[in-house]
């Protein structure tokens, strides 16, 4: 009997459902305490000052965009492997957007090529405002030399880490933003952990958190010091900012607060599911993730690719094969700059091509802590028929 196995796959308990159905039944959906007991449990996790909780990782990034005061005539830049949005809340902004290749190795922005884009920008008066670094799959870039390199061309720094909560970086939580000024998570259903729609900015900038705040909420204070007058009265509000409902329910909250719980046995099982991929597909034509010595993943993905040198398969074929098997492969990601969008603004292929050469080797198998033995097994037997 065929498997129906998809990519990722949340795994909500009764706790969750516990802790959902007494929202439910208190006085606050929306707006209330639990989305603040929710931020401050993931910024004391991930050892940050801030967390500012919305209703998705766009939103946070959007808004960690505008915090960093990025505008009409700013750049900012982002690696071509990522979701849209890791670029097009730059556009948001009306920014424009560049991007820089990866390293084939490591799949993340490549230092090497970042430091000569900025050498160049530099000389020619274009140096981005704001660089995204993302950690693709949950592997953390290079930030410490990434820092380096933003301290030395005053560029901000925004880290998407998407798909990194729960990993660790130099021995320290993802997310404590040691060397950038925001960090990003997301808490989508195929994430580490769920809140069903949601994201979440960190930083250790009072100023960046505040604004971040009334930014999410339509940039709208009721504090008095805020304002520009004294209150009318206990009822007065001010619009500071041109903001957004970007607002997480404390329904959302609630659920994101209970799987906060077993962030580190969902990251832990994801590295024993890694671990067996590993073995099992090491004999085959594939290149499989690397593992960076400074870094612990959280390990949202596991992406293998096609090794040219040692198969004649087409990437097509072999997924096609692998989707007729009930297995649930998927692709993370087309190249932003090959998007009709993007090619609207003048990209075109050759543009980035390490960048272009993953994508047209890459498969994400599955990979979610609910995944049993018999069906890596699956995963495993069903590649080993489809590469041959």
């Amino acid at each position: 009997m065929t498997m129906t196995i998809p990519y990722g796959r949340q795994d909500i308990t009764q706790a969750d459902i516990d802790a959902v159905v007494r929202v439910l039944k208190s006085d606050f959906l929306t707006q209330g305490p639990v989305v603040e007991e929710f931020e401050r449990a993931v910024a004391d996790y991930a050892h940050a000052s801030f967390a500012v909780a919305m209703n998705s990782a766009t939103s946070a990034l959007h808004v960690a965009c505008l915090a960093l005061g990025l505008g009409e005539g700013d750049w900012l830049w982002t690696t071509p492997i990522t979701f849209v949005a890791s670029a097009n809340c730059g556009l948001y902004c009306g920014a424009r957007v560049d991007f820089v290749d990866i390293d084939p190795a490591t799949t993340n922005i490549c230092v090497a090529a970042l430091e000569a884009k900025l050498k160049t920008a530099s000389l020619n008066g274009l140096l981005p405002k704001v660089i995204v670094v993302v950690h693709l799959s949950g592997m953390p870039s290079a930030m410490k030399e990434i820092h380096q390199l933003a301290q030395q061309y005053g560029v901000r720094l925004i880290e998407d880490a998407s798909h990194a909560i729960g990993g660790r970086y130099l021995d320290h939580p993802i997310g404590n933003c040691a060397f950038s000024d925001i960090t990003v998570f997301s808490f989508h259903p195929v994430k580490i952990i769920t809140s069903g729609e949601g994201g979440m900015a960190l930083t250790n900038n009072a100023s960046l958190a505040k604004s971040m705040m009334q930014l999410r909420s339509h940039g709208i204070s009721r504090e008095p010091d805020d304002m520009t007058h004294v209150p009318d009265g206990p009822w007065y509000y001010q619009q500071l900012q041109l903001g957004y409902n970007y607002r997480l329910t404390d329904i959302q909250a609630a659920l994101g607060l209970s799987q906060l719980d077993r962030i580190d046995l969902y990251v832990a099982a994801r590295h024993r599911i890694a671990a067996e991929y590993n073995k099992q597909l090491a004999d085959l034509p594939l290149i499989l993730p690397t593992h960076n010595p400074d870094g612990y993943s959280g390990l949202h993905l596991y992406v293998v690719r096609l090794d040219p040198a040692q198969t004649r398969r087409s990437r097509l074929d072999v997924f096609n094969e692998l989707r007729e098997n009930g297995i649930g492969v998927n692709l993370h990601y087309i190249p932003v700059h090959l998007q009709p969008y993007y090619r609207s603004m003048g990209f075109a292929n050759g543009d980035f091509p390490n960048a272009e050469n993953y994508y047209e080797q890459a498969i994400t198998i599955p990979m979610f802590p609910g995944l049993t033995a018999e069906n890596i097994e699956y995963v495993v037997t069903s590649m080993r028929q489809a590469l041959n």
